[in-house]
């Protein structure tokens, strides 16, 4: 008894010192100002994210009945079908044992080693290596339906983000922002918008374990991690407003790359080129035009107007002026491949190994399938962790 009861005194006096008003609140605010509205207000409050899990594990079966009853049928109908594997390594348990435990690409010391244990040709070793990892590559139909629904989620998350804010005065105002700030009223529209987006990503973290497998899947989970984490941060600080935001700016060629993506799986080459050319231009308008002259001019300049900075204030700019980096450096490898697009006529010539290293996938002509994870989920990874702590963000970029 004696300690369990010091575990719950170490563990209050942690939840204050975290939790400390004076780093994560302007000053003269504290958090039980925010406790106790005024009747007929609503302020976010932590216990608001809770729906989230059951609206998660909704998504998830959503997503579960789209990919078979809806991304399925129109595979067949674009001629996608799930591809068998034509060369099935032989069985070797020490071959195997390698790969599953030690590594899937052994380099030449490797090679030579397994090669005298077996007494088999080097290029016979490296011909199993290369059948085996043949046989763990989803064929392109489980792919197309993978895409399919992350396409049809973002579009509409997307939409429904820019009808609710279509009629916020922070939209066309950022001044609003931070008016009243950090007294704003929660509405069931930006509510919604919330909840919707950390039920998704908390359907990401249970549907991770049954996607694709990719060689970044610990850092992917770490990164939806962040982003559940940084979500519900920025919710219980009412930064919704700002976050909202920037959602909705990172949102807006999400669906785009997506769709490049499945027009890539149907093999429709210059639907494939046009579109990432498409994602390209809307990318460098949203991250290098809207996002520094909209949000960092709101979260920099206005908000130390309204209500000045606090320590908490210097952290989230600081993050926000890193991702601005990052935005650049991501604009400069998009601008890469649309160059050779435009030129070429076609998307090729961008190896995963530019941006980290390759995730297995291999389409047709097209590079989408490394383009995808390289450039929106490792973004959407680093920035949801710089992010979130300022807005809301759900790890996207």
């Amino acid at each position: 008894m004696l300690a369990l009861a010091k575990a719950i005194s170490s563990a209050f006096t942690f939840l204050a010192w975290f939790w400390n008003e004076r780093f994560w609140l302007p000053h003269n605010v504290t958090w039980a100002d925010l406790a106790d509205p005024a009747p007929g207000v609503e302020y976010p409050k932590a216990s608001h994210l809770l729906s989230a899990l059951p609206l998660a594990l909704g998504i998830f079966a959503v997503r579960i009945l789209f990919e078979r009853f809806i991304a399925r049928p129109c595979a067949f109908l674009l001629h996608i079908h799930a591809s068998s594997v034509h060369w099935r390594a032989t069985p070797n348990p020490v071959l195997e044992k390698v790969f599953t435990s030690i590594t899937k690409c052994p380099d030449w010391r490797h090679l030579d080693g397994l090669s005298k244990q077996l007494d088999w040709d080097v290029r016979k070793v490296q011909q199993w290596f290369r059948h085996r990892r043949n046989q763990d590559k989803p064929s392109v139909l489980t792919k197309f339906c993978e895409s399919m629904w992350r396409s049809t989620f973002y579009l509409c998350i997307f939409t429904y983000g820019i009808r609710f804010l279509w009629q916020c005065p922070w939209m066309w105002d950022t001044h609003h922002c931070w008016y009243n700030y950090p007294y704003q009223v929660l509405t069931p529209g930006l509510y919604h918008y919330y909840v919707t987006e950390l039920g998704f990503y908390w359907s990401l973290m249970f549907s991770q374990f049954t996607d694709i497998k990719r060689k970044d899947f610990p850092i992917m989970f770490i990164h939806h991690l962040a982003t559940v984490s940084l979500i519900s941060f920025s919710y219980a600080n009412n930064m919704l407003r700002v976050g909202s935001l920037v959602m909705c700016v990172h949102d807006a060629s999400d669906f785009i790359l997506e769709a490049a993506k499945l027009a890539n799986y149907a093999k429709y080459q210059r639907l494939c080129d046009f579109l990432f050319v498409l994602f390209a231009v809307v990318f460098f308008i949203t991250r290098l035009v809207v996002y520094p002259l909209r949000i960092l001019n709101t979260t920099l300049f206005e908000s130390w107007e309204i209500i000045g900075p606090y320590p908490s204030w210097w952290l989230f700019n600081s993050l926000l002026l890193v991702l601005q980096v990052l935005h650049v450096i991501w604009s400069y490898l998009i601008a890469g491949i649309a160059y050779k697009a435009l030129v070429r006529g076609k998307v090729s010539g961008m190896t995963a190994s530019q941006i980290r290293s390759a995730d297995l996938e291999s389409g047709p002509s097209c590079s989408y399938n490394r383009i995808h994870y390289d450039l929106k989920d490792t973004a959407h990874a680093i920035s949801a962790m710089l992010l979130g702590d300022c807005c809301e963000y759900r790890p996207r970029l």
